[in-house]
């Protein structure tokens, strides 16, 4: 017997539900802290990550991050589950769906936290850079969203999807525009996935300090924010455990903004 097999036969699966948060690959990210978060108030935990991407942004790849999600959850007493996925690529919502199942069970919260974002405006970006940001902050969630409807075996009111989402368009209009689609994706499985019981909303989390602002960018969000301090990643972690509680399930169909009044 494997040490996984023998830990899941020495524990009730029963107690603790399934979450699947996509696009951990960063300690300092929003992801990592929804992922501990769940664990934190009894979820098990899958989790996806992309290493080529944090490799192309300026803040680079954070090796050690998984090992260290995977630790800080297991603290908190959650069985977890890391894959690497490329979510530009058609198949891959069907491989991470599969693989969390086989190794932690069925899914019963699926939160979308991974994107594609490139700073580019309406003269600047190109077709290829817009077809990626499509792929994965769209076409991707709505996979990973049907995929997961498909395989949903739950009790009626226990499903819960929440995507995170963004109003940034302006100077960043490949990645804005893309999480609009997904805002709508995600509108529309709190409509189609009623038979169900799943609800679905989509989070706004505003400008979070995940190690991404120069000073200038967090002055400026200081002064557009009424509570005076800056977003940070547990801020949008804790209203998703929120949403993925028993007191979160009459939410459904919602554009939530947690951003501290950021205008």
């Amino acid at each position: 017997m494997t040490r996984r097999r023998a830990f899941m036969a020495g524990r009730d699966r029963q107690q603790r539900p399934v979450a699947l948060v996509t696009g951990a690959g960063r300690s300092a990210g929003i992801a990592a802290s929804v992922v501990v978060k769940l664990a934190q108030t009894g979820w098990d935990v899958g989790f996806t990550y992309w290493t080529p991407y944090d490799e192309r942004m300026p803040w680079g790849a954070d090796p050690e991050a998984v090992r260290q999600l995977r630790d800080r959850a297991g603290e908190h007493g959650a069985a977890t589950a890391a894959t690497e996925a490329d979510l530009s690529d058609p198949d891959a919502a069907a491989a991470v769906l599969e693989t969390v199942e086989r190794e932690l069970g069925p899914v019963t919260a699926l939160v979308l936290a991974h994107c594609e974002s490139v700073d580019s405006g309406l003269l600047d970006t190109t077709v290829e850079s817009f077809d990626r940001h499509f792929a994965v902050n769209a076409r991707a969630s709505w996979l990973l969203i049907r995929e997961y409807a498909q395989r949903f075996q739950g009790a009626h009111g226990t499903g819960r999807i929440i995507s995170l989402t963004s109003d940034h368009t302006a100077g960043n209009l490949p990645y804005g525009a893309s999480k609009g689609a997904l805002d709508r994706i995600t509108l529309a499985a709190a409509r189609e996935l009623a038979h169900l019981g799943v609800t679905a909303n989509a989070v706004n989390p505003g400008p979070t300090d995940t190690g991404w602002m120069t000073a200038e960018v967090k002055d400026a969000v200081l002064r557009s924010t009424p509570l005076g301090r800056l977003g940070l990643p547990q801020d949008c972690a804790n209203l998703v455990a929120f949403l993925c509680s028993t007191n979160g399930g009459w939410i459904n169909g919602q554009l939530l903004h947690s951003d501290g009044g950021f205008a």
